[in-house]
């Protein structure tokens, strides 16, 4: 029988590294992939985990990328059996042994203003326009969008309140004056429907009482970019893209960007720099200062 970290000879395995991950402060999503990552390694090497080898590592990231895994899946396995490795069983010379793939950066997609217009127009009703209109507007994530509180809004000092956002940190996002104007026309119509509750989700779901799924938010921009005849593949991640790139074509200081995307590193947020053609035009050539300095050479004042 594969042994298991749910029965008899894996219990103690498997409790002692949920109370490590709890210590941690894991998400329960986190500790349930972390131990479904190891309850995998286990079932491939036919025995208990915790007496591994390398050669059993070795052999079973070969055996992810002859199965066709990709690089994330891949990853997010190495992050699991090196925390069990690390931390559980304080073996770091296996977890050492594990690779991480690295994946090329590709450019994010971004669209035009003109687009992203064209986009909210289409929007499936007030509640979706108000939603991908934050999503552009205050560069938000969409697992930020949809745990949003009617509560977070301060229209007062025209902050958005993001509360445990990746990472688990808290921040403030902007609230433009145009953005207000779009979450209270929802707000108003949610309100005549009665599905606006004291205290509740800004934007709720089917049921009031839970929040608008990401994958309602999906669907919705994929309806919405269908009908504004936008052939370009466009997801709710898309809009905050274009947030982070038009505000950096407008000359904002890349550092302030970042706090408004909540980036923890400056490298992810120069990113955008690569797709900012406005900014990119807007730069003078050498060749073209070589060209003008030749001029002024031959200018008979010169």
């Amino acid at each position: 029988m594969t042994p298991d970290l749910s029965h008899p000879s894996g219990s103690a395995l498997r409790e002692r590294m949920i109370e490590d991950m709890s210590v941690r402060g894991f998400t329960e999503d986190t500790r349930r992939d972390y131990i479904r990552c190891v309850k995998l390694f286990a079932a491939f090497i036919g025995r208990s985990p915790d007496t591994a080898t390398a050669e059993d590592l070795r052999r079973f990231q070969l055996h992810q990328t002859q199965t066709g895994m990709q690089p994330p899946g891949i990853n997010s396995a190495v992050s699991a059996l090196r925390f069990f490795f690390t931390v559980t069983l304080d073996r770091p010379d296996l977890s050492r042994r594990l690779t991480v793939i690295h994946r090329p950066r590709k450019l994010p997609l971004v669209l035009s203003v003109e687009e992203v217009a064209r986009l909210l127009e289409a929007a499936p009703g007030p509640k979706y326009k108000a939603a991908l209109g934050t999503a552009y507007g205050a560069g938000l994530r969409v697992s930020e969008i949809v745990a949003l509180k009617v509560t977070d809004i301060d229209s007062t000092r025209m902050l958005i309140r993001v509360e445990q956002g990746k990472g688990r940190k808290d921040r403030h996002a902007m609230l433009s004056p145009q953005l207000l104007e779009l979450l209270r026309a929802w707000w108003r119509e949610g309100k005549r429907r009665g599905v606006m509750l004291p205290r509740g989700w800004l934007f709720p779901g089917r049921n009031p009482v839970t929040p608008l799924s990401t994958r309602q938010m999906n669907r919705a921009v994929h309806a919405a970019a269908e009908a504004a005849e936008i052939r370009k593949r466009v997801t709710p991640h898309t809009l905050r893209h274009s947030f982070a790139t038009h505000l950096l074509e407008q000359d904002v200081d890349i550092r302030v960007i970042q706090v408004l995307l909540g980036h923890a590193k400056l490298d992810t947020t120069a990113l955008y720099a690569r797709v900012a053609t406005k900014t990119i035009r807007a730069v003078m050539s050498p060749l073209d200062r070589i060209r003008l300095f030749a001029e002024d050479e031959t200018r008979p004042d010169a």
